[in-house]
């Protein structure tokens, strides 16, 4: 009797996991990217962006914090999706892939720059003044131009012609290239330390295409981290997770790849260990190449970007064989599928709200000198809740960053209840 019954649990376990490869996407990919959009808008909206804790924060130049996965990882994610849907545009033919191709990437792409212009308007001298697309009054300074969205336009366009066009052998070859091409350049091309801000080749194309009106300022100069140049190995990240893709979808099978295997007794044993020692291979690769050429999100270096798919890829595998495997779906999983399901529509809305919501000031008393003081509803929510909290500022500051993250969440929980899933 208990052989019986431990070959129909067998049974049972296999079934499912056929079921769920085969009928329906993964929900784990789902979950991944809900999880990445969640963090995202976390480390985007702290309280105050001088109280933070150190793993909430970019790497000052070399190296990578937990924050610095979060743009990387949404990148491998839009490669994953792309694995699912590339088969119907392939049988589609050629007019469809370009015409949904191109739309996507335009309406991305001018979504980013909607996001870095508006409000079109700002405070100044107490009273509204417009946006110029360059300050009439200092041409250094004006509307940016390249920002997340816009990268994750660029990236998808040509890993999606990639995609469409070679096979994945070709693929993985041209990917290699694009890498190494990348390091070459920086290297030869770059001045003193090729790899440092200063000496980095990647400016003077942004500042001679973009304009330096037009470009970041954050870094005490004129310095592009979404910039032309460092887009071309972020468009890698985004083939090796539409591979990573189609290793899932095939559970495991790779002959695309090399000869046939035989496939396993189990459906899913095959397909976890070859993404685990695929993404463990990778980050020993990035890591080993970082002795070399420096890990580096600011300037997409070659090795962040095995290191940071392997990272993925391992925590892409830990997600199947805890959600997919073992079959859980909690809380914790709703939590983040509900991101997962609207993520492009949330990212935006939690760029936009704020802004918009600063338009509204709130008198908040007088100065030493008489003067009005002002305020905006969520700067007297973290000056007169967050930072109240005992403990240190930077308590106070991820406390309002969650409680953003959860204001996001709520409105993705509506329109999930109701149905409504936002497309690009």
């Amino acid at each position: 009797m208990n052989k019986i019954l431990s070959k129909v649990l067998y049974l049972r376990l296999h079934i499912n996991c056929l079921s769920i490869n085969m009928k329906q996407r993964y929900y784990s990919l789902d979950v991944f990217r809900g999880a990445t959009v969640a963090f995202m808008i976390m480390v985007n909206n702290p309280g105050s962006w001088n109280s933070i804790f150190a793993p909430l924060g970019h790497a000052a130049w070399h190296g990578c914090t937990p924050t610095d996965l979060v743009f990387p990882f949404f990148l491998f994610a839009v490669g994953n999706a792309m694995a699912f849907v590339m088969p119907k545009l392939q049988e589609a033919g050629d007019a469809v892939f370009w015409k949904k191709v191109i739309k996507r990437t335009v309406l991305i792409f001018l979504i980013g720059l909607f996001i870095m212009w508006w409000p079109f308007v700002k405070w100044e001298a107490n009273e509204l003044v417009f946006r110029h697309w360059v300050d009439p009054n200092d041409p250094e300074k004006g509307i940016r131009i390249l920002g997340v969205l816009q990268r994750i336009a660029l990236a998808y366009f040509f890993a999606s012609i990639m995609a469409y066009f070679l096979k994945p052998k070709n693929i993985i070859w041209v990917s290699a290239g694009i890498l190494f091409a990348y390091w070459g350049l920086c290297y030869f091309l770059g001045t003193g330390d090729p790899y440092s801000l200063e000496g980095w080749f990647g400016n003077a194309i942004d500042k001679q295409i973009i304009g330096v009106a037009h470009m970041y300022k954050g870094e005490g100069v004129p310095f592009e981290p979404e910039g032309l140049a460092s887009t071309l190995p972020a468009i890698v990240q985004v083939v090796f997770g539409y591979l990573t893709g189609l290793f899932i979808r095939n559970q495991g099978q790779v002959d695309w790849l090399w000869s046939k295997v035989p496939q396993a007794k189990e459906p899913h044993f095959k397909l976890l260990a070859g993404l685990f020692v695929t993404g463990f291979i990778l980050l020993i690769l990035g890591w080993t190449w970082s002795l070399g050429f420096p890990i580096n999100k600011k300037i997409w270096t070659s090795s962040y970007v095995l290191y940071t798919v392997g990272l993925g890829i391992l925590t892409i595998g830990t997600m199947i064989w805890y959600i997919e495997v073992q079959g859980v779906r909690n809380w914790v999983t709703k939590f983040f599928d509900v991101f997962g399901k609207n993520p492009l529509f949330i990212y935006v809305l939690s760029a936009v709200l704020i802004r918009f919501v600063g338009l509204f000031r709130i008198p908040n008393g007088v100065n030493a000198d008489g003067i009005q003081q002002y305020t905006t509803a969520f700067s007297w929510y973290y000056n007169n809740v967050c930072s109240a909290l005992p403990g240190p500022p930077e308590l106070g500051s991820l406390f309002y960053a969650i409680t953003y993250m959860l204001l996001m969440w709520s409105v993705g929980y509506v329109l999930d209840k109701k149905g409504i899933y936002v497309k690009v």
